[in-house]
């Protein structure tokens, strides 16, 4: 019954197309599936990730049509972290957002990690968090053929933000009922985290009852994922979340990845999602993300999608990408 950390970070964006050229051309992460939502067959689903789509490392977007744009509050997952390895390789994100104009707040330091902030273009919050101290769940891989010098570059996802105007009830939520322990306080920040810990398994919750709620839309986080092994352990969860008079969506099959849901408090909706199978299952390496993948129980309707999702060019592996020093 222990989490392994964070899996993923689904979010809502504006443009499927402007987002896909921030995070490989701005943050040089690698698409590794270009797909649907599968609840949702005529938006995108677009998954960023590391060089092999490990589970930790991707973050993943829906391209609503229409939605309206979201507003940040409390009650939300509010901030979304990726690791990289070293505070020398944040002065190198600092000199690399001046350059191309990404609004950041400079380095700062929290519980102990170097971190820096910054949004981009639907105001969706991000940080960098430095692995330098960090111990515990290990990192992804970096993009080998991207624009970032692997030194530099974005390994995995680090803790995920949470703003809450309820803190007693969300502290015993992850202590109590998702088994996460409390190891650091600073000021209304808190710190848990689950499995071996560290930067890829840990949550941040604010306590903000001075703000008024988060509205979701384009630029705020739709769910946030915890790493679990296989359907079975996913049982299990089911099983304890249920005892605890949560309702569970049940176990959902992705293709990619098993998923349990459960909602623990307004606009934050929590998933387990299983390690594999993964991303591979129907690309190759050298080409993930460059076609439009359907998992096999959407396959029959691919023409009716392909008639409704506009064609975004995905292809990179004709590509080269030069490694941008500066």
């Amino acid at each position: 019954m222990t989490l392994k950390g964070i899996h993923h970070i689904t979010a809502i964006t504006s443009s499927a197309e402007e987002n896909y050229k921030f995070f490989t051309y701005t943050l040089g992460m690698r698409l590794v599936k270009k797909t649907v939502n599968q609840d949702d067959i005529q938006t995108y689903h677009l998954f960023f990730a590391d060089d092999e789509g490990n589970p930790g490392t991707d973050m993943t977007f829906f391209d609503f049509p229409g939605i309206p744009k979201g507003s940040h509050g409390t009650n939300e997952i509010y901030k979304t972290s990726f690791r990289v390895p070293s505070d020398e390789a944040l002065a190198y994100w600092v000199k690399r957002f001046d350059r191309l104009g990404v609004k950041h707040t400079g380095i700062k330091e929290q519980f102990g990690k170097k971190t820096l902030s910054f949004v981009d273009m639907d105001d969706q919050q991000y940080q960098l968090i430095s692995d330098e101290k960090n111990e515990g769940v290990a990192s992804g891989i970096p993009w080998k053929n991207g624009p970032i010098p692997l030194e530099y570059a974005i390994t995995g996802l680090g803790p995920i933000v949470v703003r809450v105007d309820d803190i007693d009830y969300f502290k015993a939520l992850l202590e109590k009922v998702l088994l996460c322990k409390e190891i650091d306080k600073d000021g209304n920040f808190y710190l848990f985290e689950v499995g071996e810990g560290g930067n890829g398994a840990q949550v941040i919750v604010e306590f903000r009852d001075d703000l008024p709620l988060a509205r979701q839309g384009f630029g705020t986080v739709h769910h946030a994922a915890f790493r679990v092994e296989d359907k079975d352990a996913l049982d299990r969860w089911d099983h304890h979340l249920r005892q605890f008079g949560l309702a569970t969506s049940g176990f959902v099959e992705r293709f990619y990845f098993g998923s349990l849901y459960v909602r623990v408090a307004p606009q934050i909706l929590f998933e387990f999602a299983t390690d594999g199978p993964g991303f591979m299952e129907d690309e190759p390496y050298e080409t993930l993300g460059e076609k439009l993948s359907l998992p096999p129980f959407l396959e029959s309707e691919r023409e009716f999608i392909e008639s409704k999702v506009r064609h975004i060019d995905t292809v990179r592996s004709t590509k080269t990408f030069e490694k941008e020093y500066e």
